[in-house]
């Protein structure tokens, strides 16, 4: 007879974004209800900015941050944040255990030198061979896509001191909710006791806005909470975050005398092809395997939908086949934060369960309502802007 799933409980929180850093901060912009926006920095483009940080605090060498681009620096900030929430930090025996799995994109590009390649192609006598050139001498060595990410794990190692086994994870918002499964699954099974996870993004790039224009998924011009831009053609508005959590098994917090601030009971994920109804049904399935366990009245979904089309619509079948259930949708306050929105939202349910409650509603779609129920349990969701569905189950502690 196999032996029953450990539990997994989450001790440690590191997060920051447009509302600040740490669980205070965020509890405190999300309770105001009051969402913002930066609609002119980018303009026509609608953009979630990071908050004034000083890295400096979780990233002391200056030598270490110049050699890390801002995205790395955000997920290092965070992944330090995380460590501090836990009482790991500087902890060297318990850190050599501590297995890391990250979840991030590619590299940031060098727009300087973009425009410089393009500008100088206009005129080359030779364009293949001035471009080919070009790409040899000007772009930095690192600028291989897969090998980026690991950069990330790699400085987390160095700055903090993780030095347990290391995993990372490529692929937008499904790598985000492979890299909490995946954590969850080796706690749970007995092969890890305690593990860093999470993801980083710096939404604030002209590249990556390029690119969500090109896919029409960007917001423009005015910016509304994310249930209410399916009133017009829908966009997600980017948002520079980073989200780590260190899980671990509840006997292993125990014994080191750590507080548990929320357990993650149960973590899915799936990757259909997108037909019409493929993720609303995934999100059925998954839901299927969660509903047993939710106690009636006590529970809310926190919804990682990005307002892009039609993953939003999706997402948003799903929630009304489920209407009496309170829902919150996180990127109307953050933006969209790609591989790191699932591991976010873990992070902001957790605070909620903390909190016993959920912060107020700020949309006029009805999907959004009040409640002043005691929350015990938070079922985050997430259905990726292209591809990737995931679902959690978090739960209060006790």
């Amino acid at each position: 007879m196999a032996e029953p799933a450990r539990q997994v409980v989450i001790t440690g929180i590191g997060i920051l974004s447009c509302l600040g850093e740490g669980p205070d901060a965020h509890w405190r912009r999300l309770m105001e209800a009051r969402p913002q926006a930066d609609t002119t920095t980018f303009a026509p483009y609608v953009v979630h900015p990071l908050a004034p940080i000083e890295f400096d605090k979780q990233i002391p060498k200056k030598g270490d941050q110049r050699q890390m681009e801002l995205w790395q620096r955000i997920g290092t900030y965070a992944a330090g944040l995380a460590l501090d929430s836990a009482g790991a930090k500087g902890n060297a025996e318990l850190l050599a255990g501590m297995d890391l799995i990250v979840a991030a994109g590619g590299g940031e590009r060098d727009c300087a030198v973009d425009g410089a390649i393009l500008t100088g192609l206009r005129g080359a006598t030779n364009p293949d061979a001035f471009l080919n050139e070009r790409l040899m001498n000007d772009l930095r060595p690192t600028l291989f896509l897969a090998q980026l990410p690991n950069l990330l794990a790699g400085n987390i190692s160095i700055v903090h001191g993780v030095t347990g086994s290391s995993r990372t994870f490529m692929g937008e918002e499904a790598s985000g909710m492979d890299a909490v499964r995946i954590a969850h699954a080796r706690i749970a099974s007995g092969q890890s006791e305690i593990v860093l996870v999470g993801g980083a993004y710096n939404g604030e790039r002209p590249d990556l806005l390029l690119l969500m224009e090109a896919g029409g998924y960007a917001l423009k011009r005015a910016f509304a909470p994310v249930f209410e831009r399916e009133k017009t053609d829908g966009g997600l508005a980017l948002g520079s975050l980073g989200a780590f959590l260190v899980l671990e098994s509840a006997d292993h917090a125990a014994a080191r005398d750590a507080r548990p601030l929320a357990r993650l009971s149960q973590v899915a994920s799936d990757r259909t092809g997108r037909r019409p109804g493929e993720a609303t049904a995934a999100l059925e399935r998954m839901w299927a395997g969660i509903e047993a366990s939710l106690a009636h009245g006590h529970y809310a979904i926190l919804s990682g939908a990005s307002g892009a089309e039609p993953a939003t619509a999706a997402e948003a079948a799903f929630l009304a086949a489920h209407a009496d259930i309170p829902v919150r949708a996180s990127g109307t306050h953050l933006g969209h934060g790609m591989e790191a929105q699932f591991p976010m939202n873990i992070a902001l349910a957790s605070v909620a369960l903390m909190h016993g409650a959920l912060y107020p509603p700020t949309d006029s779609s009805g999907r959004e309502r009040t409640t002043d129920a005691a929350l015990r349990q938070v079922v985050v969701t997430g259905v990726g802007h292209w591809r990737g569905e995931g679902m959690a189950l978090v739960e209060t502690a006790a």
